[in-house]
């Protein structure tokens, strides 16, 4: 099935750019980024910019919330095969404009490619490019409720990406 992601959200002022890869079945039925209710990355931005409060439950203050932070949120594919939710089934790939949208958005310092398929394809499309080149691009683990190897659940994602505060320096509270 064919899927496409949504229009980037970001403003002047973001400085982080945290980049999906698809949006998987549930965020794309609400039309929401990190619609399914079980994905961290709301509960994750929470803990670590919010004073560890719960995430809004009104997806509109989440955003508001992820902006007033300096944070913006796209994905590295815009349209691709899949069948179901998970990123191994990406076929037919067409990325989206990560470098458009930096030209365009400049202030943007740090690319947070959350999962390794966010971080293969962007570096498969545009590693090479110099609106990438000339920004971090740290790859974190992965939002996604499914345990991995590594990455059980919330907790040891949580501290994995407690270190984008400190290693991008735009993470002023």
């Amino acid at each position: 099935m064919k899927v496409e992601s949504f229009p980037p959200v970001i403003d002047s002022h973001s400085r982080i750019l945290i980049l999906g890869s698809m949006p998987g079945a549930a965020s794309l039925k609400a039309y929401q980024y990190y619609g399914n209710p079980r994905n961290y990355l709301w509960t994750i931005l929470y803990a670590l910019f919010g004073g560890g409060r719960k995430p809004d439950p009104e997806y509109e203050n989440r955003l508001s919330f992820a902006l007033s932070h300096g944070i913006a949120l796209w994905d590295a594919i815009a349209i691709c095969e899949r069948e179901g939710s998970l990123d191994s089934n990406i076929r037919q790939v067409i990325p989206n404009d990560i470098p458009g949208l930096l030209r365009r958005y400049p202030g943007v310092i740090t690319l947070v490619c959350n999962g390794t398929k966010s971080f293969t394809e962007l570096n498969k499309h545009y590693g090479s490019d110099p609106e990438i080149m000339q920004r971090a691009v740290l790859r974190m683990p992965s939002t996604s409720p499914i345990p991995t190897k590594h990455y059980r659940g919330l907790e040891d994602r949580l501290e994995a990406w407690r270190g984008i505060k400190e290693s991008t320096g735009a993470f002023k509270q």
